[in-house]
């Protein structure tokens, strides 16, 4: 099993794998590393991805774009109204109020929410990450913009949820590239942090995050951001065209959803190409509306002029960031820049003007989101082992929690979370009740969102105690680790007075039930009592003592996101379209492959290679059927099931394989003759040496010899025999020798040929010695006899010089 990250953009993604080696982004079925965010929808398949892109022009009201800032809003809601200004599909309400896609699809029309658009994206890039892996894909972390609600992130996890994807963690962006960051960096200190701003500025979003680096350890300290980004400077610069496109040629591009398309690609491609020229650049677009060419040029500073308030905002959002940090100039160590749209010469200035630092720009720009996600996926996965980093992420707006009044009692009210508060952290209310409650968590300060509401929570099973007296409820507010602010679980602790050392066993018991009460530790360091008080009976006797249980309280929630039902629907609905997806994708490739062989079948047979070996009669037949499968296909049999292809394809196999193997036949049997009567030449001259008394063969027998002499001439007749058939035979007939017997033939000589042949020569035997070489050894005998009596005798006088030195040392010893 595998894990990735995700970088789940507006514009485009960028998919991450962890392996051994480190680090991987993958690449798609185009050998890009960048999917479009696309999807289209084109008779009876889907298109996904560059495929999808690349057909938007020509199929504009069934390509979905820039669906990720619909994920999880409705309809009225202001941000989606003005996003509908730029998009050239058709949505509309839903009964819910929530949004719909109307798009063609399998010749019926279809409306599909942005969480099922996104879910078939992620079916893509699973699809596109298991064929580059060659493993099974699950586990992933998808990254977000930091600036996402409650009812964004659900809406992301619904549709990685409908896609069968298993979401370990959704991470904010610019938290993914700090990770990528400091992972690697050796040189991180131990107690003084280090101080990095990140800057990401991508095709819809300007984001920019302080972050405090220790050694092993990540800390993000504030966030600022805002839905500004490098399309937006398109629009400005499209707008600037159309109006003198209207001037100059009378034309209004706005009128004509292709062709402000085609413009807004144009004025793409010019942006990008003023990031690194300030001279004057020209804008050429052929046949732009009504056959008319049209001509513009601009120049850097123009542009940056036109898109003036935007840089202002982009200061702003840079200010923000610094004030909120509290960070000086002198404390920040570098500034790291990524997204495409930092590219601009303009916002890097005024990167480097508000933070007095270079622009640093040593992480990929537009891979540094996906490789961070893909490492924490890595560190959160059982399947990969990964040095411990650790990531403290911050819940960027402040939360709140109200509940209701009880008995004439005004409602409550309190904030939880202060805004950058870290996240994941829980935290545990105390609330005296005596009766089921409802409670309510929102948004304490204005959200990029038109309802601050998180969720309404109603906690049942409340009911006084013996006296009729309010309980004690805990109630725990939990970030989780996809930023989700919720209730996660609420308790109520029921107290009964005993006397003290009554009952020893009572005190066992009690001791057992506190301990399954909640713990305070791990993310949960405060219990609060927001109401200031406590139950009338809380001053007891000292005699006494309260023994107190904890009991599990359910909950009713109502918050953000799909209900189970929707989603294993909507889960299933996509299953059996990635079903029929592949079903469709088997029909055509069925289709091109009959459309492919009866064109090519058709050359071979009129003028080509297989001409020559059918006779006429047949080769009309055959290309007349040709011809009505051509006609065939592009009529009637445009649309039909992938068995009625694969059915005429094997019709036609029937009838021109044999064509094609008689000529195989044909073309292939002279070099085999050739080699055969090679073959038996060899062996002749092999017969021939030995009869000549050639040394090379002297070792073998007469026998054998006969052998291959037999066997080379009955060779030669079968040969003689099976050439004259040959030639014999017209080429639109069947040969009567097949090749098959031809390899037979030589095959079986060789055979004979070679265990003959090849057999090694046996070693001679060793010579009998003469009578000078035994004198000579002889006399090299004693020689070597007398050496060793000389070496002896030094060896004895050594030996006698030894024990003499031996002799004089005892000696002196008794002295």
């Amino acid at each position: 099993m595998s894990v990735i990250g995700i970088d789940f953009g507006n514009e485009s993604c960028y998919v991450a794998s962890a392996k051994a080696g480190g680090i991987e982004t993958l690449a798609n079925d185009y050998s890009l590393r960048a999917t479009p965010s696309c999807v289209a929808f084109a008779g009876k398949k889907r298109v996904l991805g560059v495929a999808a892109k690349n057909q938007m022009v020509t199929n504009m009201k069934n390509t979905i774009s820039g669906f990720k800032r619909l994920l999880g809003r409705k309809f009225n809601d202001p941000h989606v109204q003005n996003e509908l200004k730029t998009i050239p599909y058709r949505v509309e309400q839903r009964q819910d109020g929530g949004i719909g896609i109307r798009v063609n699809y399998l010749d019926e029309e279809h409306v599909f929410t942005p969480e099922q658009i996104t879910a078939m994206l992620f079916t893509k890039l699973k699809e596109t990450s298991s064929h580059a892996l060659q493993a099974q894909v699950n586990d992933c972390v998808i990254t977000v913009p930091v600036y996402f609600t409650n009812a964004e992130r659900k809406a992301l996890l619904d549709a990685a949820a409908i896609a069968g994807l298993n979401v370990l963690r959704l991470l904010n962006e610019t938290t993914a590239t700090a990770l990528q960051y400091g992972f690697y960096k050796q040189d991180l200190p131990e107690d003084k942090p280090r101080n990095v701003i990140f800057v990401d500025c991508g095709h819809a979003s300007l984001q920019v995050s302080a972050c405090a680096f220790t050694k092993g350890k990540l800390k993000m300290l504030a966030s600022a951001w805002d839905q500004i980004g490098g399309r937006d400077f398109d629009f400005v610069m499209a707008d600037y065209f159309a109006k003198e496109f209207q001037d100059k040629y009378k034309i209004n591009a706005k009128t004509n959803a292709r062709a402000y398309l085609r413009l807004l690609t144009e004025v793409e491609k010019l942006k990008k190409q003023m990031s690194a020229n300030s001279t004057k650049l020209p804008l050429n677009i052929e046949c732009f509306m009504e056959e008319i060419d049209v001509h513009s040029s601009m120049q850097r500073g123009t542009m940056e002029d036109l898109c003036g308030y935007l840089l202002r905002r982009v200061e702003q959002t840079l200010k923000k960031c610094l004030k909120d940090s509290k960070l000086t100039h002198d404390e920040i160590h570098s500034v790291e820049i990524v997204g495409g749209s930092t590219r601009i010469p303009a916002i890097k200035t005024l990167i480097e003007q508000v933070f007095c630092k270079q622009a640093s720009t040593t992480l990929n720009q537009d891979e540094s989101v996906s490789r961070g996600a893909a490492l924490q996926c890595a560190i959160m996965s059982p399947a990969v082992r990964v040095r411990e980093f650790s990531v403290t992420d911050i819940q960027n707006y402040a939360v709140k929690v109200s509940w209701d009044g009880e008995g004439g009692s005004p409602h409550g009210e309190m904030d939880v979370f202060p805004a950058f508060h870290s996240a994941p952290f829980a935290r545990l209310l105390t609330l005296f009740r005596r009766e089921p409650f409802n409670m309510q968590v929102s948004y304490a300060q204005p959200i990029p969102y038109p309802d601050p509401v998180i969720g309404r929570w109603h906690i049942k099973d409340i009911k006084p105690n013996e006296k009729g007296e309010s309980q004690e409820v805990k109630i725990k507010v939990r970030i989780n680790q996809n930023g989700i602010v919720l209730i996660s679980s609420a308790s109520l602790v029921e107290k009964k007075e005993a006397v003290e050392n009554e009952n020893p066993n009572e005190e066992k018991e009690t001791a057992a039930q506190n301990s399954q009460a909640p713990s305070t530790q791990g993310g949960e360091p405060m219990e609060v009592n927001p109401e200031g008080g406590s139950d009338a009976g809380a001053q007891k006797d000292k005699k006494k003592k309260s023994a107190s249980k904890v009991v599990e309280l359910p909950l009713d929630a109502i918050t953000h996101g799909f209900s189970q039902v929707e989603l294993t629907n909507y889960h299933n609905q996509e299953s059996k379209m990635i079903a029929s997806d592949e079903q469709e994708k088997e029909r055509v490739d069925a289709r091109n492959a009959l459309e492919e062989y009866v064109y090519d079948m058709r050359e071979k047979l009129q003028e080509g290679p297989l001409a020559p070996y059918i006779n006429e009669n047949d080769r009309l037949n055959i290309c007349n059927q040709l011809y009505d499968i051509e006609n065939w296909l592009y009529e009637e049999g445009e649309d039909c099931d992938r068995d009625v292809y694969k059915g005429k394809l094997k019709n036609l196999h029937s009838q021109t394989d044999p064509i094609k193997a008689r000529c195989h036949e044909f073309e292939s049997q002279p070099s085999a003759y050739d080699e055969l009567g090679h073959t038996i030449q060899m062996a002749r001259k092999a017969v021939d040496e030995y009869r000549g008394g050639s040394l090379k063969y002297d070792h073998l027998t007469e026998t054998e010899i006969l052998n291959i002499t037999e066997a080379a001439d009955k060779a030669q007749r079968w040969l003689d025999d099976a050439r004259n058939k040959f030639h014999r035979t017209a080429k639109t007939s069947d040969p009567p020798v097949k090749l098959n017997d031809i390899r037979h033939e030589w095959q079986t000589l060789s055979t004979c040929m070679n265990s003959v042949l090849n057999r090694p020569k046996p070693k001679p035997p060793t010579p009998p010695a003469t009578n000078a070489q035994k004198q000579q050894g002889e006399e090299a005998n004693e020689t070597n006899q007398n050496g060793d009596d000389s070496a002896a005798h030094d060896k004895f006088s050594q030996h006698s010089g030894n024990n003499a030195n031996k002799f004089a040392e005892d000696t002196m010893d008794v002295e």
